[in-house]
């Protein structure tokens, strides 16, 4: 009956609070959006209309002297005073004027405050830090301050103490979205701009934290008697700044852990982005933190890699179009919620009073900066007071200041009298549209005036070459369209005068003529002018520019994971930042933080003596045999284990001395029992191991533990220690503390599974290490195709060359050497990002599809989702790794096409070779002896003159000049020497092993022995081959403004190679072709008389070439619809070689569609270019 009355009383409760819970729900919803439910369609009315004429606005008067702030608030203002006119616009006033201010914060501010802080440059704001906390905390207070000591010596408004401290805190306050929109047109430096912006955001954080903050204790002082100010001051700084502070770390990292391993359409990203974004702010509002410091904390921790790859522009764009909404309705719905009636009341004083207001803001903060300015400028070298005076007139005020008056105006706590709040509310709003006016004037000229524009000299000659090449892009386009068929009646002279701008960075006169020579003092060599600090500065800058842009490119295409990139761009946004540049080292020092487990593991591998039991010979003596069969089994050892920790409840309890009094004769025979066991297992490892047990550490270690025990008993039998009265000696303690040590031997049985723990990590560790390697020297190889574009001169270029190709060597020998030691991590890295590529190219060729018309919407869906659910399964793939094999090499290779024939009779006289390390497998200008197939180790290529290795992305003409040594590292399946022995010519590089190598090697008169015996097929393929390769590098450097991925795919199905005979004219382009690629040998423009080396994109505007070489080939890019037609007549595209062999046969030449997608595949994702094709 009692359970039964309980149950009772429970069911009642829970109703109780059900009913209560739903009708709290209902009257929380109802106060917040509606008074009544006549309002709501007004308000759905009213937000379309105020968006609307809001972007009519922003489009059309963007140059109006009147900002559109101030725009809207007129706007506002004459809806508020119709609404006396009309009862229609009465009711649509209403509905404004009655929403919840708290409503109007909590709906606009939270993603302002996001928007700007996740737009900063963090890596900028890392290098600003001290300055802006240094302005943001100190300066802050000192500002407040201020502020407080004026409005209590003029207190025209006759303010009490609530108010007076509000209205601080709304003047302090500044607008960031506004202040980042005035500032970045202007042209100023980056570090000035960044320090504004950054010194805004937090101003607006500290101020909405302040207002908050006196709000709360005002309510908690007058509800509360015995309420402590200090306590309730501490607990603010404690909820609003450090747990909101550590709470925007923490979520930051969890959202970028959870939304990298989210798999779903872009919509889908966007609404989570969106909906975890106010489901914090709200989260942290009900718990008592800061929403709005925790939102800025995420913005700025979370960057464009911490979302999917390619979404991160979509939801840059939806979070500035809602930045952009909601400050057109706080703008326009703030001079609706100014009672009209307030305007009837202005005087002269009012508004001289506001104009003071403004102008003592201005000099206070000019005053702040200035006190500030010794620490700022040795904090950064770059602060003056020209800084100091343009941050002080740079402050917009704007919708923070206009949402606390708001919350002020409309408050239903008791903070002052309606007149104060009507009075706040005014000149809050006042001062925001007077500093709106006046800076919009100010700024520009004070920049003007103060010399403060960030283009320097070599910047703006740097800039006007940037522009020229785009101009020089744009035409070589529309003269590519000429040849259109469907074009060709076009008025050509006006698209060629429609397509030329003019260049808005165009140099005087005197800057366009050549830079003077000087003589350096110290070595009298003749340099250049532009060779200063500010050049080298500006090509690093942009070299750190184009690496992140390269990593940001490779996430997106999803051959680099996420906290690769998130590595690699922090590396060089933080380089950048300071000055200096990258290389593989920085990089790695950047990124290692897990050193500590290399360091445990050893630890672990030096304390444990036996990980995997080494049984060692049984006795012959059956006896001895059988204590060896007993001592080594599992579960000898895990009673062993569990004795010892049943051990360790009498030792603990024999240290407590009231237990020990009680329990003193079960302690003792306990102990007893103990050593009779430990006694017994001694022996019978003793008599299992013999000698052998007296060499292993941990068995020496239990052994003393025994004898000390031993020991023990025998002092306590002839009354030497009085134990278990718990007479405290040091012989005792001793005793006690030896006895508890025999619990380290548990670290035998833990060690194991810890070193599989911290084996796992380590793992991770090393594919992490794997991807950030490869992504860099992606990097490098991408600055190779740009690095004319970056310099500003010719020794620049020098520079910046040596620098990158030095860099990309050490880089490229350290991943040889991590792929060396660690083959399994290079598997399954390269089989990863494989299998990411080839889903990616998937879901393109769907979409190509979808906008085809081949496939509907619903059908594309269900692929994609296919593709989805794979990738899904990739994230779990384990390593995979079996040692290589001849066969599997053979058939690894391209020009072999896994054909039977062609690899057996290629192993009738091939063998496999092995080289010590540091041995030489051929020198420079050796002759060829045949193809190398690495199977296993790594090989050092060098050459020391540019040619068809990692040069041949930067090269394209005969100006080789610079004398620079070209290194690459080989390992497990590369091919060496395949071009020499097509050519016959001496080889253009040495060959010198880093590590013990075995290669499979195919003679020389072999291989031309298998060319006539499998004419054309083989030494076809194997220029196809090479030509892939190159053609692939060139059409990616054509394609750098493109988006290139899908589009080379397609490119790369239909190509062919050709011969160009010697003084003879040879047809190139025409309307079927779409490139033509210089792959080996020289030829001259017959039309131009200009020469071209390979490896070179020949020009579409060039129609016919002659082979000025004894042997030269060219790559044909076809489209895909006239592909076949240009089968038929390849056999005259015979390969002519310089050959010690009897005339080959003629033979037809053609790549078949299928053919040359599955080895245009193999060869596009080369990511580093080989010096031994």
């Amino acid at each position: 009956m009692q359970i039964q009355a309980v149950m009772n009383f429970l069911a009642s409760n829970a109703t109780v609070f059900k009913k209560g819970f739903t009708s709290t729900w209902k009257e929380f919803i109802r106060n917040k959006f509606m008074r009544n439910s006549e309002e709501l369609p007004e308000i759905i009315l009213i937000l379309p209309l105020v968006c609307t004429v809001g972007a009519f606005l922003n489009l059309h008067l963007k140059d109006f002297p009147v900002p559109l702030p101030v725009i809207l608030y007129l706007i506002g203002c004459s809806f508020e005073m119709l609404s006396f006119a009309s009862d229609q616009v009465q009711k649509y006033a209403d509905a404004i004027q009655w929403i919840d201010p708290h409503l109007f914060f909590d709906m606009f501010t939270p993603v302002i405050i996001f928007n700007v802080a996740f737009d900063m440059d963090i890596y900028l704001l890392h290098k600003l830090l001290w300055q802006i906390l240094l302005i943001t905390v100190p300066g802050f207070l000192i500002n407040y301050t201020l502020i407080l000591w004026y409005l209590a010596s003029v207190n025209k408004l006759l303010l009490k103490t609530t108010p007076w401290l509000l209205f601080s805190a709304i003047l302090v306050s500044s607008d960031p979205m506004l202040t980042s929109a005035a500032t970045r047109d202007l042209g100023l430096s980056r570090d000035l701009v960044n320090l504004i912006n950054g010194e805004s955001l937090m101003t607006s954080v500290m101020s909405l934290i302040m207002f908050t903050s006196i709000v709360d204790i005002n309510f908690g002082m007058q509800k509360m008697i015995n309420h402590s100010l200090a306590y309730s001051i501490i607990k603010k700084i404690w909820s609003h700044c450090i747990a909101s502070l550590l709470f925007g770390i923490l979520i930051s990292k969890l959202i970028q852990l959870w939304m990298s391993t989210v798999f779903g359409d872009d919509v889908n990203h966007i609404s989570l982005s969106l909906s975890i974004l106010y489901l914090i702010f709200f989260i942290c509002e009900l718990v008592g933190m800061s929403g709005i410091f925790t939102l800025a904390i995420m913005g700025l921790f979370l960057n464009s890699t911490s979302f999917k790859p390619g979404v991160e522009a979509l939801l840059l764009e939806f979070w500035d179009c809602l930045s952009f909404v909601a400050f057109l309705i706080v703008f326009t719905f703030i001079g609706l919620l100014i009672p009209a009636h307030t305007y009837l009341y202005i005087s002269f004083s009012d508004i001289y009073y506001t104009l003071n207001i403004y102008l003592t803001l201005v000099v206070f903060r000019l005053l702040v900066f200035l006190l500030l300015s010794p620490l700022l400028s040795r904090l950064g070298h770059d602060f003056s007071w020209r800084w100091a005076f343009i941050m002080a007139w740079s402050e917009m005020k704007g919708i923070p200041n206009i949402n606390m008056a708001l919350l002020l105006a409309y408050s239903e706590f008791s903070l002052g009298s309606e007149r104060e709040k009507s009075q706040i509310l005014f000149h809050g709003v006042a001062v925001c549209l007077i500093s709106l006016i006046v800076n919009r004037f100010i700024l520009p000229i004070a920049v003007s005036k103060l010399g403060l524009h960030d283009v320097t000299s070599t910047k703006h000659k740097s800039l006007y070459c940037t522009f020229q090449h785009f101009q020089e892009l744009t035409k070589s386009a529309a003269s590519v369209l000429k040849f259109d068929k469907d074009l060709a009646n076009a008025d050509w002279n006006v698209v060629e005068k429609a397509i030329i701008l003019q260049n808005p960075y165009a140099l005087s006169q005197g800057e366009i003529t050549e830079h003077q020579k000087v003589r350096c003092l110290d070595c009298n060599k003749e340099i250049d002018e532009t060779l200063n600090v500010e050049a080298i500065e500006l090509a690093n800058r942009r070299l750190l520019s184009a690496k992140i842009a390269s990593y940001q490119r490779q996430y997106r295409n999803e051959t680099l994971s996420q906290s690769a990139v998130q590595v690699l761009v922090g590396a060089a946004g933080s380089f950048a930042e300071k000055g200096e540049y990258t290389n593989a080292e920085t990089v790695e020092n950047y990124s290692e933080h897990k050193k500590l487990f290399t360091f445990t593991r050893k630890v672990l591998i030096n304390w444990v003596y036996n990980t995997k039991k080494e049984k060692g010979i049984p006795s012959r003596h059956c006896f001895l045999r059988m204590c060896h069969k007993i001592v080594f089994t599992d579960e000898f050892e895990c009673v062993g284990y569990l004795v010892i920790l049943m051990n360790m409840f009498p030792i603990i309890i024999s240290w407590i001395t009231r237990l020990n009094n009680i329990y003193e004769s079960e302690l003792k025979h306990a102990n007893y029992s103990f050593l009779a066991f430990y006694t017994a297992e001694a022996l019978l490892k003793i008599a299992a191991m013999r000698k052998a047990y007296f060499s292993h550490a941990w068995n020496l270690f239990e052994l003393t533990i025994t004898l000390i025990g031993i020991t023990d008993v025998m002092l306590f039998e002839t009354g030497s220690i009085n134990y278990y009265t718990f007479d405290v000696t040091e012989i005792v303690v001793f005793l006690k503390v030896v006895r508890f040590l025999r619990i380290l031997r548990i670290w035998k049985f833990v060690t194991p599974k810890l070193l599989q723990i911290i084996d796992k990590n380590m793992s991770h560790q090393l594919s992490f290490r794997y991807a950030i390697l490869k992504g860099y020297v992606q990097g490098e190889a991408d600055i190779m195709t740009i690095i004319d574009k970056i310099a500003s001169s010719k020794q620049v270029k020098q520079m910046l060359l040596r620098r990158v190709t030095k860099n990309t060597e050490h880089a490229m020998k350290e991943l040889g050497y991590l792929e060396c030691d660690h083959p399994e991590i290079a598997v399954t890295m390269k089989t990863k990002e494989e299998v990411n590529v080839m889903l990616s190219l998937a879901k393109e060729i769907v979409k190509a599809f979808r906008l085809k018309g081949i496939l509907h919407k619903i059908e594309g869906s269900e692929i994609n989702k296919l593709i989805t659910a794979r990738k899904r399964e990739i994230l779990d793939f384990q390593h995979i790794y079996k040692p290589l094999t001849v066969d599997e090499a053979l058939c690894h290779i391209p020009w072999l096409d896994k054909d039977q024939d062609h690899i057996s009779f290629i192993q009738e006289r091939s063998r496999v070779v092995t080289f010590d390390c540091e041995s030489g497998i051929f020198k420079e200008g050796d002759e060829p002896q045949g193809i190398y197939i690495i199977i296993s180790g790594m090989v050092k290529l060098q050459r020391s003159m540019p040619g068809l290795g990692i040069d041949q992305i930067i090269w394209e003409s005969e100006e080789k000049d610079d004398q620079i040594t070209y290194t690459d590292f080989v390992i497990t399946g590369a091919i060496i020497g395949e071009l020499n022995c097509l050519t016959n010519e001496p080889m253009k590089y040495s060959a010198t092993c880093k590590t013990v190598v075995e290669a499979y090697f195919i003679p020389k008169n072999h291989l031309y022995e298998a060319f006539e015996q499998f004419c054309p097929h083989i030494e076809y393929k194997m220029w196809l081959k090479l030509g892939l390769s190159i053609t692939a590098k060139k059409i990616r450097e054509h394609l750098s403004y493109e988006d290139w991925n899908y589009k080379m795919q397609l490119k790369l199905c239909n190509i062919y190679v050709k011969d160009i005979p010697k003084n003879t004219k040879t047809d190139i382009y025409d309307e079927t072709v779409i490139y033509v690629i210089l792959i080996h040998g020289s030829v001259e423009d017959c039309q131009l008389r200009k020469v071209y080396k390979a490896p070179f994109l020949i020009p579409i505007t060039c129609h016919q070439i002659q082979g000025i070489e004894d042997f030269t080939k060219v790559t044909i890019v076809q489209t895909s619809i006239d592909a076949k037609k240009f089968r038929w007549n390849t056999s005259k595209y015979r390969a002519a070689r310089k050959s010690t062999h009897p005339p080959q046969r003629e033979r037809p030449l053609f790549f078949s569609f299928f053919g040359g997608w599955r080895l245009g595949l193999n060869l596009w994702y080369m990511e580093v270019p080989r010096l031994g094709v």
